[in-house]
């Protein structure tokens, strides 16, 4: 199976060498209809059920795997999927007419079986929550996450939520004006300090600021940093120390493949990750990244991002994404 595999890998890899890097390449569904063998199909002349073979899904189970790597599923999380997908389709007794559904079925309901996790009504908690409700942003660089506040404090006031921002990232050049340029457009204050300034302090200062004038959300942005600069991840730390936020919010790409993965693994590990956000699902042929943090982490995706408007904020749909690749 693995010198199949890497054929096919090989092929796939040709087709897109030289295309421009703009956007993923929309890749066409793979077939994943099983080819009966002979034995296979002599035992269905027989009976109005059959029992698969290991021959009768390999081809099938492979082009399973390729429609997974295609969609930046991480590689040993689509091993695990397939794996897992092969002892169910070997260890039932189907109905001969109906082997194609069965199979297409047996895959779709196993990939959301095995990605399920806790449901999280963010409006709901907000709301509920004592305030000022804290909600800290964190992930790498450039994946969207003073973007993404805008979009949820655009979000909460629709339902009469007040936010308040905290200019939290005092490392990144005009990250404190780009957050005021969104928060102008909002009517949303920015509590900030200088370039420089502790990044905690100003956490504390919007919270205090929160509760003088009753307003119901504080939206913490951050530095975006890589899991592997330990100072800033030392900062992270003491921000989440100072704050004890109420939800800490991962941003990422949806594009990001396993690199996402990693950095994930490493902020939570690092100071607790209870929900993701994925952004640029617009520029993604397909979302598997999404696949491999739902299965790794057991964390929800709370919502997608699918363009620049405030409005271009979608709750997340697991069916959605895995009609996307199956």
């Amino acid at each position: 199976m693995f010198e199949l595999l890497r054929k096919k890998l090989s092929s796939f890899a040709e087709t897109i060498i030289g295309k421009a890097p703009e956007s993923k390449q929309i890749v066409e569904k793979r077939d994943l209809t099983p080819e009966l063998k002979t034995v296979t199909k002599v035992k269905a002349v027989f009976s109005k059920e059959i029992r698969l073979r290991e021959a009768d899904i390999k081809e099938a189970i492979c082009e399973l795997e390729l429609a997974l790597l295609e969609a930046d599923v991480d590689e040993d999380t689509a091993k695990k999927f397939c794996q897992e997908i092969k002892q169910r389709l070997l260890s039932t007794a189907i109905p001969k007419e109906k082997i194609s559904d069965f199979v297409k079925s047996t895959i779709r309901d196993t990939l959301k079986e095995l990605m399920q996790t806790e449901t999280m009504d963010i409006l709901s908690i907000a709301k509920k929550s004592e305030k000022p409700f804290k909600m800290l942003f964190l992930g790498p660089n450039g994946a969207g996450k003073t973007t993404t506040m805008a979009k949820l404090a655009h979000m909460f006031a629709k339902d009469g939520l007040k936010t308040i921002f905290a200019a939290s990232d005092t490392f990144r050049a005009a990250s404190i004006e780009q957050l005021e340029a969104h928060a102008k457009k909002l009517g949303v204050k920015v509590v900030k300090h200088s370039y420089g300034a502790d990044p905690a302090a100003v956490a504390f200062d919007a919270i205090s600021s929160a509760k003088a004038n009753k307003i119901d959300i504080v939206m913490i942005d951050t530095a975006g940093r890589q899991e592997t600069n330990r100072n800033l991840i030392e900062e992270l730390k003491k921000i989440v120390r100072v704050v004890k936020p109420d939800i800490k919010i991962f941003v990422g790409e949806a594009f990001a493949g396993k690199a996402l993965l990693e950095q994930a693994k490493a902020f939570d590990k690092a100071t607790g990750i209870d929900a993701f956000v994925m952004t640029k699902l617009d520029t993604d042929a397909k979302g598997g990244t999404m696949l491999s943090l739902l299965y790794e982490l057991k964390k929800p995706i709370l919502f997608v991002g699918t363009g620049q408007s405030y409005e271009d904020l979608s709750p997340f749909n697991l069916e959605e994404i895995i009609s996307r690749i199956i």
